[in-house]
């Protein structure tokens, strides 16, 4: 390895793992030694056991070879590489994690970011993403090997099998499976051959896992962006905004009763009504945390990170039940499922598990349970909403991400240390800083401000009852900003 690939920024974990450009911070060379940090963290904790992992990659450009440069630091250490043959959703690998009982898991995804982009998730034993003290450590660990990459090791494929630590596997047929087996058969029955759904994968790695157990359970699916196409038809494979556009499109031509779509590895869900309106992931937890307690009498703590509605907690209160506010990551709201401490978990962000099933955020299972409650309540996702509006109240989050210049940092940084007492004429009443600055306002409103961790960038999410209401909030942030 030679002096330049030693040069350039360090790397750093986000909320979800390691990204970075390809051929610029994300190479062979940086996979490698960030691979060897996650190598050098099992080996210093493995006690007596041998360390197995589960490698696994995306439909991006080259994942399959950056998956066996993984595979071949790992072996290199002495760790058992379980690499995947095909294309592999994140809930799969935490899945086979938890099934297998190995070290962890690693996938070659940069999840939802555009077709430029390329990272490493790395999945603990416990099969949730991993906690902030773990990724610290391996990212001390690969900063220190940039300057000095003395300490990498490797094997190739035919030197590590030959010493029994590098095999490969078709994988998924046990997931698909087990989420079959938890939905409501009776709910699709009942709805054989008449129930039509679109189905996106975004060129993605959940094509063969929700379209399939669909068609399984008698579900009329036709499917968009299937083929293979590392470009992602020059969007980002994200399941909102801009990037829905064909979806919406398609279920409007035709008599479908949803659409539904998942990230490039298939942790982050969309939904679209009938008609094709999208229904935003705020109101999804709701809907299904309503579904859960109400039709399949089921109950427990639910958790929402500190940016997601608190349409969440007006449900919960609804059914008596408890909410517990994390910081914004699945990884904290994951860490609560491992210890089969809720009913349900989610993030504003597209990010769903429930009890029973993964403690890692999973769009197969999320879609098949939007399509299980559709199918068995016989009414569109809007007439849910809105009867669950006039149940619990109206709630309207936004959400805006704006870039800072030099002096906007500077006020975010004042913003944080010296709250505002009013924020749009509505009187603050109480801070909450366990991520960013979140204020709660007079009339059940909140803002909460969060710097990006990547980028200059403020984070600016807002609520109210009233549309006009957030709009204003919203404005009166940036104003403050900038």
């Amino acid at each position: 390895m030679g002096t330049g690939s030693r040069m350039g920024k360090k790397i750093q974990f986000g909320t979800s793992g390691w990204r970075d450009i390809l051929a610029e911070g994300f190479t062979f060379d940086r996979v490698r030694i960030v691979t060897q940090a996650i190598a050098d963290l099992l080996n210093q904790d493995r006690g007596n056991a041998k360390p197995a992992v589960l490698v696994g990659y995306d439909t991006r450009f080259l994942g399959k070879r950056f998956s066996e440069a993984v595979a071949s630091v790992l072996a290199g250490n002495g760790i058992l590489a379980i690499r995947a043959t095909a294309p592999v959703p994140t809930p799969v690998i935490s899945f086979e994690v938890l099934r297998r009982t190995l070290s962890g898991g690693i996938n070659v995804t940069a999840s939802h970011n555009p077709p430029e982009w390329n990272g490493l998730k790395f999945s603990p034993a416990w099969g949730g993403p991993a906690l902030p003290e773990t990724t610290q450590r391996i990212e001390s660990r690969a900063n220190a090997l940039l300057e000095n990459p003395a300490g990498l090791r490797q094997l190739s494929f035919k030197e590590a099998g030959a010493e029994g630590l590098w095999k490969e596997e078709a994988i998924g047929a046990a997931y698909r499976e087990k989420v079959s087996q938890f939905l409501d058969e009776a709910a699709f029955r009942q709805n054989k051959g008449s129930f039509r759904v679109v189905v996106d994968p975004f060129w993605g790695t959940s094509l063969g896992y929700l379209d399939r157990i669909l068609k399984e359970k008698g579900v009329e699916v036709d499917l968009i962006h299937a083929e293979r196409d590392p470009n992602f038809g020059g969007i980002r494979p994200d399941p909102e905004g801009e990037s829905l556009t064909d979806l919406i499109e398609k279920v409007k031509q035709g008599d479908y009763d949803l659409g539904l779509a998942t990230d490039c590895d298939a942790d982050r869900f969309g939904i679209l009504d009938r008609g094709g309106t999208p229904i935003p992931p705020n109101y999804v937890i709701a809907l299904l945390l309503d579904y859960l307690v109400t039709d399949r009498k089921l109950t427990g703590k639910v958790a929402r990170s500190v940016a997601t509605s608190h349409f969440v907690d007006a449900v919960a209160r609804h059914h008596h039940l408890e909410v517990i506010e994390t910081p914004v990551g699945f990884k904290y709201i994951g860490e609560l499922i491992a210890k089969d401490a809720l009913l349900l978990g989610g993030e504003e962000s597209g990010g769903i598990s429930i009890r029973g099933h993964l403690p890692e955020k999973d769009g197969i299972l999320t879609t098949l349970l939007v399509a299980e409650m559709v199918a068995k309540r016989k009414r569109p996702l809007s007439a849910m909403l809105e009867d669950l509006f006039r149940k619990v109240g109206f709630f309207y989050p936004k959400r805006r991400d704006l870039p800072l210049s030099a002096e906007g940092r500077e006020r975010l940084r004042g913003l944080m240390e010296r709250p505002p007492e009013t924020i749009a004429g509505k009187k603050v009443v109480d801070h909450i800083r366990i991520d960013g600055l979140k204020l709660l306002l007079e009339g059940g409103g909140w803002v909460l401000v969060r710097p990006s961790g990547t980028e200059p960038l403020a984070r600016i999410y807002v609520e109210s009852a009233e549309q006009k209401e957030s709009d204003r909030l919203i404005a009166a942030c940036e104003d403050l900003l900038t």
